[in-house]
């Protein structure tokens, strides 16, 4: 359980990290955050989870279960086209209060799972690195995953644009999902050569609680924590996600640095993990593997790739990073 003024702190917090992206969000966090009725609807969830993400969605999946109420018609995500007006706060503390129970059972039995998809275009080039440095075919290992989508980025294709080159394309050509960033320069650096395929023989994923993408509900939770007022990040998310329902990968569920050895027991090529905001080291659990490996770390504003084997730890910092995928500056 969480304090009420512990709900509201993290309602708070919440409002002011979306105030930069997502106008919905922030109209709504904010005026929960003095609203004791709905933030003590938080108080149901553990103080390690609870956060203003999850109440909303917790509420984005409900309104998801009754698209014809009124308040989906603040929800792009559901074909909504009005922006936060004067009745936007009344219907949603209406609605969330009218479902009190349920909301309280949502938040205190779910934990909000991220799949930003659009991160595998900044990964993509380490990863090419990687496979170079490797030789041949590779084993992709994501780390801390939740659906495993960022282990299509073999299947995605990318469009980076450049001032120096126009659009440089990489990946597949005929790819489902399309992915695009900008690519700029740090003074002094040249562009990375991206190779138009990274041959992946065996994928894997290792996470507290990987979430099964033919589970229509684990599916339907996912959707609702997408931010329901970014439509285009639930298309890109649906499209990987039919990506890999097709083939889908080996993910594990366990602790991500402990029984790391666990998930990628049965690949027997060169490994290299991916990690995007996990907030992990992995150097030590990489390293007890006993052979050169490769990690691929979107982490702190930062793409670094990592190699670890016998003659140590070497670390090259690529580039900087947009948290989303939206854009790298190359070193």
């Amino acid at each position: 359980m969480t304090s009420l003024d512990l709900a509201q702190q993290r309602l708070r917090a919440f409002a002011e990290e979306a105030s930069a992206t997502s106008p919905l969000y922030e109209h709504l966090a904010s005026r929960a955050a003095a609203d004791p009725e709905v933030a003590g609807l938080l108080t149901a969830a553990g103080e390690e989870n609870a956060s203003g993400e999850l109440l909303l969605a917790a509420a984005h999946r409900l309104v998801q279960a009754e698209p014809f109420h009124q308040l989906s018609n603040y929800y792009p995500s559901l074909g909504g086209t009005y922006g936060a007006d004067e009745s936007t706060w009344p219907l949603f503390r209406d609605f969330l209060l009218e479902r009190a129970e349920r909301v309280r059972a949502l938040v205190s039995t779910q934990v909000v799972q991220s799949n930003e998809v659009r991160r595998a275009a900044l990964l993509y080039p380490a990863v090419a690195a990687a496979a170079k440095q490797a030789g041949g075919p590779i084993g992709l290992v994501e780390v801390a995953t939740t659906a495993g989508l960022l282990l299509g980025l073999d299947q995605y294709s990318y469009r980076y644009q450049t001032a120096e080159a126009g659009q440089v394309v990489a990946g597949p050509a005929k790819a489902a999902l399309g992915l695009h960033c900008a690519l700029e320069l740090a003074p002094g650096a040249a562009l990375p050569k991206l190779p138009k395929t990274v041959k992946v023989a065996a994928k894997a994923g290792i996470g507290v609680a990987p979430a099964d993408l033919a589970d229509e509900d684990a599916y339907a939770w996912l959707e609702a924590c997408v931010w329901a007022d970014q439509p285009e990040r639930l298309r890109l998310f649906g499209v990987a996600a039919g990506v890999l329902r097709k083939n889908p990968p080996r993910l594990v569920a366990g602790d991500p640095v402990a029984d790391l050895a666990k998930a990628v027991e049965p690949i027997d090529v060169p490994l290299v993990f991916l990690s995007s905001g996990s907030g992990l080291d992995l150097t030590p659990a990489l390293s007890a593997l006993g052979k050169d490996v490769w990690w691929a770390a979107h982490e702190d504003g930062e793409l670094r790739l990592i190699r670890v084997g016998e003659s140590g730890v070497q670390v090259t910092t690529l580039a900087t990073t947009e948290a989303h995928g939206q854009r790298l500056v190359w070193r």
